[in-house]
């Protein structure tokens, strides 16, 4: 199966390099794109450049996929391989533990042996969702439904060298920042705008926070979430 993916950038980019890349993203070093090219083109701007929409195919067949968005992996798989790589700066002993005990328990076991990696996007309001479900302020399953607002998108990472000789380079296209800087600022205003409105809404009778996880013993696969 053939899928047709972007890559939202600076710079075009007509030959991914294998191994290049920031060890810190969301998945580690990997090539991160999205099917949505509209979104790639939001990706690639920023407040002081433009960018450019890099389009490829992506064959699918014989590649091994870690697809945190479907069962039975769910929002603690993805918060704990982001705990894996992205830096959190932790505030307190509380925060910390919460911290293990989610690697020690939630993280997908050989996740960097895999082709492929789909999962969420943490741009800055994912982010400040995850770090507010460690300290205790957001319960699971208001971590879980803030993964939705504002559509922010998920992500397809190659991460293996077979990934990346799956990959054929179909075109690149400019994107100015006058044309999709605001959109992108829109978007993730709109995620935070909703959020604070699902926290300010009544308790979600039994539900739970990273610390009723932890002192009840929740693993990977626990029926209880």
């Amino acid at each position: 199966m053939e899928k047709h993916v972007y890559h939202g950038s600076e710079f075009s980019i007509s030959e991914p390099i294998f191994g290049y890349g920031k060890p810190n993203n969301d998945y580690g070093v990997g090539f991160y794109c999205t099917e949505d090219e509209p979104l790639s083109k939001e990706w690639a701007v920023a407040p002081d450049h433009d960018g450019y929409s890099n389009h490829y195919r992506l064959e699918m067949e014989g590649l091994s996929l870690l697809d945190l968005t479907k069962p039975p992996f769910g929002v603690l798989n993805w918060l704990a391989i982001l705990l894996d790589n992205r830096i959190f700066d932790l505030e307190n002993e509380d925060e910390e533990e919460a911290r293990d005990y989610l690697l020690a328990h939630f993280l997908p076991k050989g996740y960097r042996d895999y082709d492929i990696i789909i999962g969420y996007r943490a741009d800055d309001s994912y982010f400040a969702f995850a770090k507010d479900f460690l300290s205790g302020a957001l319960t699971y399953r208001r971590l879980a439904k803030a993964m939705e607002l504002g559509n922010l998108g998920t992500q397809i990472v190659l991460i293996s060298k077979k990934a990346f000789d799956a990959l054929t380079f179909v075109s690149s296209t400019k994107v100015k920042r006058s044309e999709c800087l605001k959109r992108k600022m829109d978007r993730d205003l709109e995620a935070r705008r909703e959020y604070r409105k699902e926290r300010s809404n009544p308790r979600i009778k039994g539900d739970i926070n990273v610390f009723d996880i932890i002192d009840g013993g929740f693993t990977h696969g626990d029926p209880r979430l």
